[in-house]
């Protein structure tokens, strides 16, 4: 049996930081884990702003309200669910990602929890589990699946590392010269191709 693992942002659906800085007018904002691949060290940074510019949960909600998945990512998740079971693992938000969840068809997901103080101020963040992505990955491998991974960022590595084929799709070039051990592509078609391929060798070789 085999299983693709998929991150969310930047794979499937816009960067919902950088979607939020756009309409905030507040720059900082874009800082992505494309940026920074200390994942705490990048939400630490988040939190300040959000507390320092008095923005709430809900401001950030509005915000995800108002957006939908990449151009052809419906389609693409569509038809690669018809023939393999998907797991979206991201570094995102339960409190964040129900909205796109519902316009991609509900797919199964795995991220994290914000901790959402009484007046509905961000107050912290809990992780499923540190590196929980290759952790996933790592899991289902030790039930006897094969794994095909999919990412664009630091915080994917991990993932496609563990992974029995690992694969970009939409990286920017600085993550592309550093783990140039992952073939890299740049639209749906591409890598639904290379899945293909590496289902085909998975299997051949099992």
């Amino acid at each position: 049996m085999q299983v693709v693992c998929l991150d969310l942002e930047g794979v499937l659906i816009p960067e919902i930081w950088i979607e939020f800085a756009q309409r905030t007018g507040i720059a900082e904002f874009k800082r992505t884990t494309r940026d920074e691949p200390d994942y705490d060290k990048l939400m630490r940074y988040r939190l300040a702003l959000l507390k320092a510019h008095g923005l709430k949960l809900a401001d950030i909600q509005n915000v995800i309200a108002g957006m939908a998945p990449m151009a052809g990512a419906e389609a693409f998740l569509d038809e690669l669910r018809g023939r393999f079971q998907v797991i979206i693992l991201s570094d995102t938000f339960y409190e964040f990602a129900e909205p796109m969840m519902v316009q991609l068809g509900r797919p199964t997901l795995f991220c994290h929890k914000l901790v959402i103080a009484a007046d509905g101020f961000v107050a912290d963040y809990t992780l499923r589990q540190p590196n929980q992505k290759a952790h996933a990955v790592n899991a289902l491998k030790s039930l006897n699946f094969q794994v095909i991974a999919a990412g664009d960022s630091y915080n994917d590595t991990g993932m496609l590392g563990a992974a029995d084929a690992g694969f970009f799709i939409h990286p920017p070039e600085a993550i592309v010269a550093q783990f140039p051990q992952y073939p890299v592509n740049r639209s749906y078609a591409e890598l639904k191709a290379s899945i293909d391929s590496a289902s085909a060798r998975l299997l051949a070789a099992a």
